[in-house]
């Protein structure tokens, strides 16, 4: 049977879709505007965000209650931080799409602008300063507090290190806080203007299966997380993504985009091919392709009684080697599996495969190193350029390692375009 999900989340989308997929974490602190919060909470989810809440303790004790807010949401709302590490699920990389203050109080904007983290929001908005992901502050207060050179200096601050302060309007002697019509604009304006805003990127995943018979193949274990991972960010940074996906255990229905499924190597070549015919700007090259495939494949399942049987396998065509045959203004991104080997042998195999195919960057990892490994939520890589210069990200989660990747990819895409504008 299917589970039925919480009713409150009936009316997503029921004004628009512009933040569908969107996962907007809604943090609430002490101010008597603490009950807007819940028309703040129905909006953006009229317009295709899933909104998870967080409040401080006196918020939801003294003008807002957790319970309301979690009618409001149709999900569980944090009043404080416990060992599930609720500030990390939200707000650690690519965990969700933007953070929200609605209302946020004097209290709190002196606190994040000074480093002090003791609640449930600041430590959120701690996790995510470092996260990068985007923050938008609402103030609420009386209006000679709001003026206050003290914090006006800590607004300053903010806005400094990349918070988005809506303003609050100035009425009655209060500095209300902004209409949540005139927040929805901000955040829609700040989700869609992401460092690939514009850019198409076509990402390959996911393994590919050689037939033997029509029921027995030869594939590897591939798990297709690290490419849905990378096509996932970079819709998140404004990208159009296109993710070509044979076999694996990663769900690629979380991207917005157009998905081509394929089984075979001489399917995802061919898939590519006429991918590559619409002009991608990024192509990132992720999948394990199998590099043999049996000679010849039987049209009927073999018989176990046939005794043993030999294959002879043949080498498959490497489909990175001709991506910028068919696309050479593309920037391509590739990818090098190994297993054992040092860190310096793993990092000359990959550049000689670079300077092969013609990439300008290569994505490097051993396969087995503990945690790491085909099928696990993280991975340690590095990641090469034409020049041979290296960065090495530390064991990490796979949506961190494609954040990264992507931040990497957007500047020498910007680079790029300057230095051929600039000729």
């Amino acid at each position: 049977m299917k589970k039925r999900q919480h009713p409150s989340k009936e009316i997503t989308g029921a004004d628009g879709s512009e933040l569908h997929g969107r996962k907007v974490v809604l943090c609430i602190t002490g101010s008597v505007a603490a009950y807007r919060a819940r028309d703040m909470a129905r909006l953006l989810m009229r317009h295709g965000a899933d909104v998870y809440a967080v409040m401080t303790e006196s918020t939801s004790s003294l003008l807002l209650t957790s319970e309301m807010m979690k009618w409001a949401t149709g999900n569980n709302v944090v009043t404080k931080l416990t060992g599930d590490l609720e500030h990390i699920a939200l707000a650690d990389y690519g965990m969700s799409d933007l953070v929200l203050v609605y209302p946020c109080t004097a209290n709190t904007i002196g606190k994040v602008a000074n480093g002090i983290d003791d609640t449930s929001v600041t430590s959120v908005l701690s996790v995510a300063l470092g996260s990068k992901i985007p923050i938008v502050i609402a103030p609420a207060m009386h209006e000679a507090m709001y003026e206050n050179r003290i914090i006006q200096e800590n607004v300053i601050k903010l806005r400094d290190i990349g918070i988005t302060i809506v303003e609050p309007d100035m009425a009655e002697g209060k500095a209300k806080v902004a209409e949540p019509a005139q927040v929805i604009k901000v955040i829609r304006d700040i989700l869609s203007r992401g460092p690939l805003s514009g850019k198409k990127i076509l990402v390959t995943a996911g393994s590919t299966v050689e037939y033997i018979d029509p029921i027995r193949v030869i594939t590897n274990t591939s798990s297709g997380k690290m490419g849905v991972a990378i096509a996932a960010e970079a819709e998140k940074m404004g990208a159009s993504a296109t993710l070509v996906y044979g076999h694996g255990s990663a769900d690629p229905d979380v991207i917005n985009g157009k998905v081509v499924r394929v089984n075979t190597a001489e399917e995802m070549r061919a898939a590519v091919g006429a991918e590559l015919a619409s002009n991608y700007d990024i192509v990132v090259m992720a999948a394990a392709v199998a590099d043999y495939s049996p000679a010849r494949a039987s049209d009927r399942k073999i018989e176990t009684h046939s005794g043993r049987i030999e294959l002879t396998l043949e080498p498959t065509k490497k489909i990175v080697d001709g991506i910028k045959k068919i696309s050479k203004h593309s920037l391509l991104v590739a990818f090098k599996a190994d297993y054992g080997v040092s860190e310096s042998v793993l990092a000359e195999r990959a550049f000689k495969k670079l300077q092969e195919c013609g990439a300008d960057f290569i994505v490097a990892n051993d396969l087995g190193k503990k945690g790491s490994g085909a099928g696990s939520d993280q991975n340690q890589v590095l990641i090469i350029d034409k020049k041979k210069q290296i960065i090495s990200l530390p064991l990490q989660s796979k949506a961190a390692v494609a954040l990264k990747l992507l931040e990497i990819i957007a500047h020498a895409y910007d680079s790029r375009s300057q230095n051929s504008n600039g000729r």
